[in-house]
């Protein structure tokens, strides 16, 4: 009888921890947008206040081309979804890229919109 009572007991906790679950991703589903875009903002960071010999200014972070995903290629000024992607479909077919002046070998990839990225990406060592 008490077995049978501990048995209900852990169903029922198991069934609301479950339910739990189900909503707390259904909420999160619900939250998010896939159409909506991602805005990132690449900045140096601000040196402390009173700069202090400590802290400083860092260099900005810079996206590495070999393996930055479409998403975060499209944050870089003159970078749509389809150069983006020509961009990973040129790494997969030829590899990672050695310098970041290669991006000109990419279709569409043109001088003038290397200048405006050259100092916002890198590539991996």
């Amino acid at each position: 009888m008490v077995a049978n009572k501990l048995n209900r007991f852990w169903t029922l906790i198991i069934i609301l921890l479950v339910a739990i679950i189900v909503i707390g991703g259904i909420v999160a589903w619900s939250r998010c947008s896939p159409g909506q875009s991602i805005e990132i903002s690449i900045s140096p960071s601000q040196a402390p206040e009173g700069g202090d010999g400590a802290g400083g200014e860092q260099e900005p972070q810079k996206i590495d081309i070999n393996r930055a995903e479409v998403w975060l290629l499209k944050a870089l000024p003159g970078i749509g979804e389809t150069l983006a992607q020509r961009i990973v479909d040129y790494r997969q077919q030829n590899g990672p890229f050695h310098h970041t002046n290669e991006l000109l070998k990419v279709a569409g990839v043109g001088a003038t919109t290397y200048e405006q990225i050259k100092d916002l990406i890198t590539v991996a060592d």
